[in-house]
Parts: C-alpha cells; structure tokens; sequence
C-alpha cells in the first residue's frame, strides 16, 4: 500500500468569481500532472472561500451589544466577534485570546474559522479583511467535483480542508470542512485483527486524516501550494457526508 501526496504548483492567487475547476485543470496540465481514476483533489478553505468572495472588510460590520461583551472579554475587535457570532450557531467559551464556538456547518472550532492570514484585496489594507468559511464546504466540493469529473471523465473525491486547534493539544492540524465523492468516516466494526480478535468500537476518521496529511504538503504561510492531489486512498470511494465525523451532542463529553 502507497499513498501518494503531490502539489499541484501554478495556483495563482484567487480572485472572487473564478472558476477553480479550470484553474485547477491548467495548473496541473502545464505541471504534467495527469489524475487517475479514484485520485481525490484536496483543496485548502481559503481558496475556496476566496471564490465564493467571502471577503468582508471589518469597517462595514456594526457590533452587536453582545459582540461588544465577548470583545472585551476576548479582547478582539468587536466587529470581527460580530462576524464571530453571525457564523455560530452556539458560543461554547470565551476567554481573553479565545473565542471558541460551534460554526452553523456542526462542527466546533476557534473565531468562527474566520482567519486574517493570507487574506488581501485590491483595495484597503490587509488588516482590513476577513475570510469567512464558505457556506456550505461539502456544496463546494460536490460542485467542484462535477466539474472535474465532467472534465476528465474519471471518479474522483473532493475535499476542502482547514487548520484547527484541538482540546488537550498544542498545534493546529488539517480537518476536514466538506467533501464530496468520498467518506468521512470507516466504520471497521466487526473486522478481525491480527489475532482474529473483533473490532468493537473502532471508526476511522479517514476524512480528518487525509486532511492532516494534505496539509503537511500545503504548508501554513507563503508556499502556494493551495491544491493537492492525492493517490492511493486506502478506503472505496463513496458519498460521503460531512456529519458522519461530527460527534453528536448528546455523546459529547467537553461540552
């Protein structure tokens, strides 16, 4: 078994409006990249976001009074706490330097997934701008992998990525935020182990860890390397949806 992980190189800084499916098509033809049947396209969030123009300059939100009690216990910018809340459906904690909530997708992450870095437009200063999540991630990778299948002709998964913190550890890692074409979780309940033992409890989050994997070759800061391609997915593609990998509420023990 191999699992095959490459950059697709020539991304060019997304503006909003464009199609990504034909920008990802002649970055990896002039690259020599030439997908296979079962490959699964990995796309990091801000290029996406970018294309749906999810770019909000912070001088046109209006706090709310609640926006302006999290900011200064927070100590943020109460216009960025304002976006905060209008993408949660529930804040879970506030300190100062943290504002964790869960967003309207399910899933519980910090600010919303609402990020500064590697955020620009052509007018105004960086500081400036924000990029929200897309609306909807698995929408985004069901449409994008429409396209690419109608281009190449071929089976593909697709699957939009984003770094998050996590409870008890240092560090972000990739997650997974949509997908499409391909499963979030694997359930091997009931498979024997080595020794002929059966798995009880054990479900993969294959989603999540190919998402971890991706972004090791994305990068965090000035690569450029927003797209990979990734060959050998040791699990059958399926429809795959992002809920499978959300613990239900009711089974959550950190809330």
């Amino acid at each position: 078994m191999s699992l095959t992980l490459t950059a697709v190189p020539g991304i060019p800084i997304i503006q909003p409006g464009e199609k990504l499916s034909d920008i990802i098509i002649s970055a990896a033809q002039q690259s020599g990249i030439r997908p296979m049947n079962g490959d699964v396209w990995v796309l990091a969030q801000k290029i996406v976001s970018k294309a749906e123009n999810r770019l909000v300059n912070l001088s046109s939100v209006i706090p709310s009074e609640k926006a302006y009690e999290i900011a200064r216990i927070t100590r943020k910018d109460p216009r960025f706490v304002e976006l905060v809340l209008q993408e949660s459906s529930q804040v879970l904690r506030v300190k100062p330097g943290a504002l964790i909530v869960e967003h309207k997708s399910g899933f519980i992450c910090a600010n919303a997934g609402i990020d500064h870095s590697n955020v620009n437009s052509a007018t105004g200063e960086p500081e400036d701008w924000v990029l929200l999540l897309p609306e909807n991630a698995s929408q985004s990778a069901r449409a994008l992998r429409t396209e690419l299948e109608s281009h190449y002709g071929m089976n593909f998964g697709v699957l939009i990525i984003d770094s998050h913190g996590r409870a008890w550890r240092n560090g972000t890692v990739g997650v997974a935020i949509g997908f499409s074409g391909m499963p979030g979780l694997v359930d091997l309940r009931g498979k024997a182990d080595l020794f002929g033992y059966k798995l009880q409890i054990t479900q993969v989050g294959a989603a999540d860890e190919l998402a971890a994997a991706a972004s090791l070759v994305m990068g965090q800061a000035d690569e450029s390397t927003p797209v990979v391609l990734v060959r050998g997915f040791p699990y059958p593609l399926r429809e795959g949806n992002l809920t499978e990998i959300i613990r239900p509420k009711e089974e959550d023990l950190f809330r």
